[in-house]
């Protein structure tokens, strides 16, 4: 596959007709990739967390990243989502949207989601309530608390209850949900923004091997819909979704491909996965 990124006018910060294109047209991931990361580096006080890190994520694809602890996993998510700033590299969104030019809320509004490993939702609030509020674009909140919900937004939220599994608990308040139910109300939250590309950290933490099981399904169901980019340690868990893998290890990639290759690399089994 091309890899190629095609030198174009980026989209910058500052630019509201670019962030308007942004929302309202298809991205252009006609070489394949809807994410370019191209030789990103990352120090913090001499210690490079990203050490030239080159990675390619395709147009609806279901990716696994993997390594050890301190391998730059969460560096990494980091950059993408405009919380850290690399010393050096390219990060770009598609063909000519440059992510270091925008800032947290911007590269929100151009279509990447990002779950941490802890779910933040509303307790306070029933999970019906939480997809309503994640849904609103306009986050003042007299315009929120008055809003009135079309027949098209309705629908959205009854199918995202029923990917995540939630139809049920829809009047629950979310602060009696279990772990696990809390974990798909959140990527429900970020799905109800339509993002292009969901980023999900170490999502089955915590959780039982049935909401393991639940949430790989979950994960699967959006492939192809959406990229997805997942950060885990759970092998098992990893096995049963992964298409491809990412292995990294000190800030760049050590290996990738499918799971089978990616176990018997012997790299891989003495710096992470074990003899």
């Amino acid at each position: 596959m091309n890899r190629v990124r095609e030198t174009g006018t980026p989209k910058v910060l500052g630019d509201d007709a670019a962030l308007d294109t942004i929302e309202d047209t298809d991205l252009d991931t006609s070489h394949g990739p809807i994410l370019y990361l191209e030789d990103v580096t990352v120090s913090f006080d001499g210690f490079k967390a990203l050490n030239g890190l080159t990675l390619y994520i395709d147009d609806g694809e279901l990716r696994c990243i993997i390594g050890p602890n301190g391998a730059g996993k969460t560096t990494m998510m980091d950059v993408i989502t405009g919380k850290t700033r690399p010393d050096k590299g390219t990060v770009y969104f598609g063909q000519i949207i440059d992510l270091l030019q925008l800032d947290e809320p911007d590269i929100a509004q151009a279509g990447i989601g990002r779950k941490f490993q802890k779910p933040s939702v509303f307790e306070q609030q029933t999970v019906y309530e939480n997809l309503e509020l994640a849904m609103h674009t306009d986050k003042r909140v007299w315009p929120t608390l008055f809003a009135k919900l079309s027949g098209e937004q309705r629908d959205g939220i009854a199918e995202v209850l029923q990917l995540t599994g939630l139809t049920e608990q829809r009047n629950q308040r979310a602060g009696a949900l279990s772990h696990g139910e809390k974990q798909w109300l959140e990527i429900g939250m970020l799905l109800m923004q339509k993002p292009k590309l969901l980023l999900v950290d170490e999502p089955v933490a915590g959780m039982t091997r049935q909401e393991i099981e639940r949430t790989a399904e979950l994960l699967l169901a959006l492939e192809g819909k959406h990229s997805v980019v997942v950060v885990e340690h759970d092998m098992e868990f990893v096995r049963s979704i992964a298409r491809k893998v990412t292995v990294l290890h000190e800030g760049a990639v050590l290996t990738e491909g499918h799971m089978k290759e990616v176990q018997r690399n012997p790299k891989v089994i003495e710096i992470y996965l074990g003899a």
